[in-house]
């Protein structure tokens, strides 16, 4: 059955990959009138998300920031289907660093590096960094999806641009070896989502919301020595970001547990207040609530 899924879709997904962009966004607002106006696609979990986040504002507001938010959601899905035919120069004209010299900083540091970001603007397009002049390897930590065949396309487009993938379930392990190893590299790391109940053991503010936070990069980069980063990306417009390397801790050790974990919420709330429409609101990001763990 997942193949004969995959078999069906994939010719389709193909030939989307060789539009240019300009019909590209004609399809994603096609897209839109689908998803949001007619199958309505988690409307109500980001409807609650933006009512808790934002109660200051106005009803008309929370419903502005809605519908710029599933275009956007049409137009990353849609970008990251193009990457399987987008060329490594055309990616680095669509997704530029505005300060490489923070790659080569890396290279010259004499360690790695966890480079985290967050569910914001076009986080499917941080391969881009092996566009630049770097020397050290790039590794993405992702979750493997259920079904092998598309699992297998989403390896192929995040791959296409010299990154090695890692599941998340090998990580560690994957980091561990590669430091005995003496392989240098970025590993990043999307890191704003919610951790397993069983797995929490931190709480802390994240738009206004006492929220279980992942500190799995900032344990590893203090086991390790690494150095980290943030990632802030902005959309500048359709099919085009900025992006910025933004230390966050060259030498993690010195730093009192998880205060490099809450200068990265801070840094990815900042974003979100700023253009909350690109932020991946269709997660249940605050459906762990703190009193429920205190009581039982």
């Amino acid at each position: 059955m997942n193949a004969l899924i995959f078999y069906t879709v994939y010719p389709l997904l193909w030939l989307i990959s060789k539009l240019p962009f300009r019909a590209i966004y004609v399809l994603s607002d096609a897209c839109y009138l689908l998803v949001y106006r007619i199958i309505g696609y988690r409307k109500k979990v980001v409807r609650q998300n933006l009512a808790l986040c934002f109660p200051e504002k106005s009803g008309a507001e929370l419903k502005s920031i809605e519908i710029k938010f599933y275009h956007h959601l049409c137009d990353i899905f849609l970008e990251m289907i193009k990457t399987l035919d987008l060329k490594p120069e055309d990616l680095k004209e669509r997704f530029i660093i505005t300060n490489p010299e923070a790659i080569k900083d890396i290279d010259y540091s004499g360690k790695s590096a966890i480079v985290m970001c967050a569910h914001y603007a076009s986080y499917e397009w941080i391969t881009a960094i092996k566009t630049y002049d770097s020397d050290l390897r790039a590794f993405g930590i992702y979750k493997k999806i259920k079904n092998p065949y598309f699992d297998n396309m989403v390896k192929k487009i995040r791959t296409r641009f010299n990154t090695d993938i890692i599941d998340k379930n090998e990580a560690t392990r994957t980091m561990l070896r590669n430091k005995v190893n003496n392989i240098g590299g970025y590993y990043g790391m999307v890191a704003d989502q919610s951790p397993k109940a069983g797995k929490i053991t931190y709480w802390g503010e994240f738009m206004g919301q006492e929220t279980p936070m992942f500190v799995g990069s900032e344990i590893m980069a203090k086991r390790l020595d690494f150095s980290v980063y943030f990632f802030q990306i902005d959309k500048i417009k359709r099919g085009v970001y900025q992006a910025e390397l933004i230390l966050l801790a060259e030498n993690p050790k010195e730093f009192e547990n998880f205060k490099i974990t809450e200068k990265y919420f801070e840094l990815v709330e900042a974003q979100i207040k700023n253009a909350p429409e690109f932020y991946f609101w269709i997660h249940k990001r605050w459906k762990h609530k703190k009193e429920n763990f205190e009581n039982s």
